[in-house]
């Protein structure tokens, strides 16, 4: 199993950036997928989900309105669009599977946002 993050980088607040999670090694397309983030000092936190189809969402009340995850089960690829990005949504971004209300893969190694002017 492999997860690959990558589209992090750094942007002033107001900004845009668009994450992807290249996935391997395991049925994608049967998995719920996840965003979690992680700031430093603190717990890593669940930021939006998608179903198998990409028909059902949700999304962290800290990032509603501004995130959108969303799917290609042909690339095997996880997206998460970030608008509207504030320091607080600086951080370590990861993607992971998702059942019953927990991560279910091995971690990747992230990509980095860091939001500041």
């Amino acid at each position: 199993v492999q997860l690959v993050e990558s589209g992090g980088g750094l942007v002033q607040p107001g900004g845009s950036l668009r994450l992807s999670c290249a996935a391997s090694g395991f049925t994608f397309s049967s998995s719920d997928m996840s965003w979690y983030r992680q700031a430093p000092g603190r717990e890593r936190e669940l930021v939006a989900i998608i179903s198998i189809t990409g028909g059902s969402t949700h999304y962290a009340e800290s990032v509603k309105g501004r995130f959108t995850i969303s799917r290609a089960n042909a690339k095997n690829t996880v997206y998460l669009q970030m608008n509207s990005l504030n320091p607080e949504d600086t951080a370590v971004y990861y993607c992971n599977g998702y059942l019953n209300g927990r991560f279910t893969l091995p971690w990747g190694l992230g990509t980095q946002v860091t939001v500041s002017s």
